[in-house]
């Protein structure tokens, strides 16, 4: 009998799981609250089909699951899985990309409004002690949508999703993507760059939306934010490794990058806490209207978080129990 484990009891019961795989699969649920060495040899030896959240799968855990056939990881991102161990086991690797898609390029469009129309400035001055004056604060990082530039990195479903919502509210689109065959620029009615400095340098808001990889990891460096144009707005709502923070903070700092919004962060949870988060979190003038922090939390609603369930045990179903390839990652992929 298949034995399919959800490692981190996520949910309350196994009911729509049960309905989902039918009978003849056992259902199981661990206790594991921050890896999955926490979990008895004698359960993770029975396991055939593993699902995870929030927990790594790294070589180590993988040793743990003799039987283990399949991993599904519930969301987008699947970093966190050893997928050089599980290619040499012969586990196939599995993501969930169809759920949180709406959640995430919404996010990503509502920090670059919020930091382009003044509201996260208005937002902190009014708290001032004493609050500010009743009236328009001067400031460069308020702008008109339609004179901007909205440069998306990585075309992707959220990439797009974001693009499109761009382009609706009248900012000139560009994005750059060179997995893309020639085309999706005309089919979506906007730009594309043939160059990450290309986009850069058109890009007022820039709104990051590619997966980490070996290739993405460090890609916007220092030298690729000294390519956007003055007073630019930066939006990561991808994975915190794409991101040079240190150099994001050093462009707030001198005041050549307008703003910042924030859900991923290079290491999370951020301990120890970086310098640009420690200024955040004390309130720094500095720092006043121009950055906005959310803890990975772009893609949440519950109707996602019920996406999550329902399309990563469809997807465990799929290629456990059927011998699809539904959201497989080839080895060899990035």
């Amino acid at each position: 009998m298949p034995t399919i484990l959800e490692p981190e009891s996520l949910y309350p019961d196994t009911a729509l799981e049960r309905r989902i795989v039918g009978e003849g699969v056992r259902l199981l649920q661990g206790n594991a609250k921050k890896s999955l060495l926490e979990l008895p040899d004698e359960l993770c030896a029975e396991v055939d089909g593993l699902m995870t959240l929030r927990l790594a799968v790294p070589a180590e855990a993988l040793a743990k699951f003799p039987k283990l056939k399949v991993v599904v990881r519930m969301g987008v991102g699947y970093d966190r899985v050893d997928r050089a161990e599980c290619a040499r086991r012969g586990i196939k690797v599995c993501n969930v990309p169809d759920y949180g898609t709406a959640e995430v390029a919404d996010t990503a469009i509502t920090m670059a409004l919020a930091l382009r129309r003044g509201m996260v400035l208005y937002h902190d001055a009014m708290r001032d002690n004493p609050p500010c004056p009743w009236g328009v604060l001067q400031n460069k990082i308020v702008r008109r949508f339609d004179v901007q530039g909205f440069g998306v990195l990585g075309l992707g479903r959220i990439g797009t999703a974001a693009a499109l919502r761009a382009k609706a509210l009248g900012f000139r689109v560009t994005f750059f993507d060179p997995y893309l065959p020639k085309g999706a620029d005309r089919a979506l009615g906007i730009a594309r760059a043939d160059s990450l400095h290309a986009l850069m340098a058109q890009s007022d808001v820039l709104s990051i939306h590619c997966p980490l990889t070996r290739h993405t990891r460090g890609l916007v460096d220092a030298a690729a934010l000294a390519a956007l144009p003055e007073n630019a707005v930066v939006i990561n709502t991808a994975r915190g490794p794409i991101l040079d923070l240190d150099a994001l903070e050093a462009g707030l700092r001198s005041g050549r990058i307008a703003g910042a919004g924030l859900d991923v962060l290079p290491v999370e949870p951020p301990v120890p806490e970086p310098p640009l988060l420690a200024a955040y979190r004390a309130r720094e003038e500095w720092l006043r209207g121009r950055l906005v922090i959310m803890p990975h939390a772009a893609f949440h609603s519950p109707e996602a978080w019920d996406d999550i369930r329902l399309k990563g045990i469809e997807t465990m179903r799929d290629v456990l129990l059927r011998g699809l390839d539904t959201n497989v990652i080839p080895p060899d992929s990035d």
